[in-house]
């Protein structure tokens, strides 16, 4: 056997460009007759002395592009990926507005004033009484960001009239909050007290903890219509009667936000609602919801939505009157120019499909969903921990909806049987969700929040492009994965691990991340989970 040395694949790369090539001149006849196709690196880190004909450059960046995982079976993400063509061809026409110059789009001002109402009313504001107010964000998280920074302006005004401290706010989650949540806490100042959640809450916030944590320094209580680890919607209406009877006896009025990212599409739509509880401005206490456009509201990525009640629960020196391109507008944003093409792609969405399009989309998600929980433990290898295939009894209806089964996302969160892992103690979900991803299609494995960590789940969001039939295609790989892997004793897969795309090459920069980061990597390495809002 002779010996062999180690290659360095861009040293040999660079050695061989540097090899004499003959002189010709390009005559550019495709993207591919330049120097880039086989003599030089596309620029990457600096910016080229010199440019490079269009479709070259096109075909480089499409091409490398075409190394990502397909959107449409990525099944890790709550985002939408599908769009109609008209949708896009309003997202086309529309792609240069800036939402913030409200005085030379006024027609797109008032679209977005139009799905502010449409979503004020969806979600149970009382337009007699109350005016609701509110606005399109660059998603979920900024909406998050604006619902609590007005919880705690308003507790200071509060405290501050009182002659009481306001140096200490705190504000109340479960564990299983989305990073957007903490993100608020840390950001303007506020404790995050964030209560384990159990089995037995069925791994979201419980209410006799969120008695047990309130305080007169709590500037209010996140409450989520939709978990992103197993898709439970939380109990807002439960929550809230709990919160009444503390003001009641201790005169501390705390508010609830409701983060509906992705319930907020669901549930006024479903027969199943929010399973019977309320959960939205039917409950006094709940002040503001955000929802993600580009979740269940089918637009794509880059807009969310943040309604307060009325608008006696924003407070006005929060509000921003801006004198821009000779018109003067309000603002209440962490952003001010961003585009306006997904609010009018949302407006196109509502009035497109109505309440019934919705509807049916949603039902078949829904449904979708059942399907593949039910074949998912058909096989006995796998249990769920989402539940919304789980019928309740009575049924509601005679017709097969989601009213007969338990309220939720239609999220599908499911692991190995305890007898399959005694029987194949070798089977790990990882190498599952690692022989799916070389199918193409992508599955997270990662750990339910703390408390319950030791349960490690495989995810799977059913969004509108689900089809059945790939829902098929879905049902019978993962089968044919685990089969593959009940035939073989051992299976090693540390090459998948050691071939995993790393990207480019690592600078100093990068090291110095990796060096700074590295407990947060042996976090992530050990399957904590990154949604996206």
């Amino acid at each position: 056997m002779s010996l062999a040395r180690h290659i360095d694949p861009d040293d040999l790369i660079h050695h061989l460009q540097d090899l004499p090539i003959p002189s010709e001149s390009s005559t550019h006849l495709t993207p591919f007759s330049t120097p880039y196709a086989s003599q030089r690196d596309i620029p990457k880190y600096t910016i080229p002395q010199d440019g490079a004909p269009g479709d070259t450059v096109y075909e480089m960046i499409h091409d490398e592009l075409d190394l990502d995982g397909r959107t449409n079976l990525n099944l890790a993400s709550f985002v939408n990926t599908y769009a109609e063509e008209n949708a896009r061809k309003l997202m086309a026409e529309n792609m240069s507005k800036n939402l913030a110059d409200n005085d030379e789009y006024p027609a797109m001002l008032s679209i977005s004033e139009r799905c502010v109402s449409i979503l004020a009313n969806l979600w149970g504001a009382d337009s007699k009484r109350e005016k609701a107010i509110g606005s399109p964000t660059v998603g979920s998280s900024e909406a998050i960001h604006l619902g609590g920074l007005a919880m705690k302006r308003r507790w200071q005004e509060r405290r501050k009239a009182e002659g009481k401290d306001v140096s200490k706010p705190n504000i109340i989650m479960g564990a299983n909050a989305q990073v957007a949540l903490l993100k608020f806490a840390r950001y303007f100042e506020v404790e995050a007290r964030v209560l384990p959640v159990s089995e037995k809450s069925k791994g979201r916030l419980d209410p006799e903890k969120v008695r047990e944590n309130v305080d007169e320094n709590t500037i209010g209580v996140f409450v989520i219509m939709g978990s992103t680890y197993t898709g439970h919607y939380e109990p807002v209406e439960e929550i809230a009667k709990i919160l009444d009877g503390i003001e009641k006896e201790k005169g501390w009025d705390v508010p609830i936000h409701v983060d509906a990212a992705s319930g907020g599409f669901v549930a006024p739509f479903t027969h199943a609602g929010a399973g019977g509880p309320k959960w939205n401005f039917e409950l006094p206490r709940v002040k503001s919801i955000n929802a993600s456009g580009h979740k269940y509201g089918l637009v794509t990525a880059g807009v969310g939505w943040i309604i307060w009640r009325d608008e006696t629960y924003l407070p006005k020196d929060l509000i921003f009157e801006l004198h821009y391109l000779g018109g003067v507008e309000q603002s209440y944003t962490l952003n001010f120019s961003r585009p306006g093409a997904q609010v009018i792609v949302q407006y196109y969405n509502l009035i497109h499909l109505g309440f019934n399009g919705y509807r049916e989309i949603m039902e078949n998600c829904l449904a979708n969903a059942r399907v593949l929980s039910k074949s998912l433990e058909g096989t006995g290898w796998y249990t769920c921990v989402s539940e919304i295939h789980h019928p309740i009894a009575p049924p509601k209806t005679e017709t097969d909806t989601s009213a007969n089964y338990v309220a939720g996302l239609p999220v599908v969160a499911f692991r190995l049987t305890d007898e399959f892992k005694r029987k194949y103690p070798h089977i790990k979900q990882e190498t599952i969700s690692l022989m799916m991803r070389a199918r193409q299609w992508i599955i997270p494995n990662y750990a339910l929040p703390p408390d319950e960590n030791e349960t490690v789940i495989l995810r799977v969001v059913i969004r509108e492009s689900m089809s059945f039939d790939l829902l098929d295609e879905l049902i019978t790989d993962l089968i044919h994965v685990t089969e593959t892997l009940m035939d073989h004793d051992e299976v090693d897969l540390s090459i998948f691990h050691k071939m995993r795309r790393k990207g480019t090459k690592k600078t100093k920069h990068d090291h110095h991340k990796e060096k700074k980061g590295s407990e947060e990597g042996k976090r992530l390495g050990e399957g904590i989970h990154r949604s996206v809002c």
